[in-house]
């Protein structure tokens, strides 16, 4: 059983020698002939692999490195030695395979132009949680490790201004523009490093889920915002909560659009699922 390697960026030596020594896995620097990829990273790299590895066809295996690893936990891969089980039962039997959905990305203003779609595994987003997005990748790698996103987002919530959006699910036409903070559109149930933006979102169900959150007062914000950590958000009257196989989000100005932490494109967007894309090395069953 031969394993490719891909290493995020970071510190992530420690985590591969450590794997290493507890596998014996034989690595090849030949992708093409792998059997499997294994990636020591987190949701941004993979992100940036997705592609790759659907053109591959191979299981992947993630050893959660990054500093929000979600996609990870959405697996049950919550450390090293989650993901050292897994490729353990993975290279004896190759029975713990799963197949997964993604979400596909399609803006549309760079699709006139040519711009293909792109894949992303987690969450996207559009509004207030793409502002904190934005401002917690100038952190230190460390400090978005250890509670970025929400330190970040205490102070954007001070600068953040509700914006009229429209969203249109599976083909109907959408409602007219309402000010909106933000729609996040999930494959896996959480973001930002465990927060449960979609706690009903599943990896394999052939569906997206919106969660959206619509025009509130500070002080009613501040409220919710812990919630979001347990999945307990949905209980809010302004929170909005369906699932689709199809969306657009339309703003009346073009706004940033952030999937798995990472800049995809502007709105106008269009959202829609990959059934059954991706092969994931799943944990050991105990």
């Amino acid at each position: 059983m031969r394993a490719a390697a891909i290493l995020g960026p970071g510190n992530v030596s420690k985590a591969f020698l450590e794997f290493q020594r507890a596998t014996n896995v034989r690595w090849t620097s030949l992708i093409e002939q792998a059997d499997a990829i294994v990636i020591f990273g987190g949701d941004g790299t993979i992100h940036h692999q997705l592609t790759t590895l659907l053109d591959l066809d191979v299981p992947l295996l993630v050893v959660p490195c990054g500093s929000g690893n979600d996609f990870a936990r959405a697996l049950g891969l919550l450390k090293l030695k989650d993901s050292i089980d897994a490729w353990r039962k993975f290279a004896n039997e190759a029975v713990n395979v799963r197949t997964i959905d993604l979400g596909v990305i399609s803006g549309l203003a760079e699709k006139a132009t040519g711009s293909l779609s792109r894949y992303f595994c987690c969450v996207a987003g559009i509004g207030l949680d793409s502002q904190i997005n934005k401002r917690s990748n100038e952190l230190p790698a460390w400090v978005r490790g250890h509670g970025g996103y929400a330190l970040t987002a205490t102070r954007e919530f001070f600068r953040f201004t509700p914006f009229p959006m429209k969203i249109s699910n599976n083909g109907n036409l959408g409602q007219a523009f309402r000010p909106t903070m933000l729609a996040a559109v999930a494959n896996a149930p959480t973001y930002g490093g465990g927060m449960k933006i979609a706690p009903l979102a599943k990896l394999d169900d052939g569906k997206l889920d919106l969660c959206i959150v619509r025009s509130m007062d500070l002080f009613k914000l501040f409220c919710l915002f812990p919630t979001v950590f347990f999945g307990r958000h949905l209980g809010f009257q302004e929170v909005g909560y369906e699932q689709a196989e199809k969306l657009r989000i339309e703003t009346e100005d073009p706004f940033d659009v952030y999937a798995d932490g990472e800049f995809i494109c502007q709105t106008p967007v269009q959202f829609s699922v990959e059934p059954k894309a991706l092969k994931v090395i799943a944990p050991a069953q105990r």
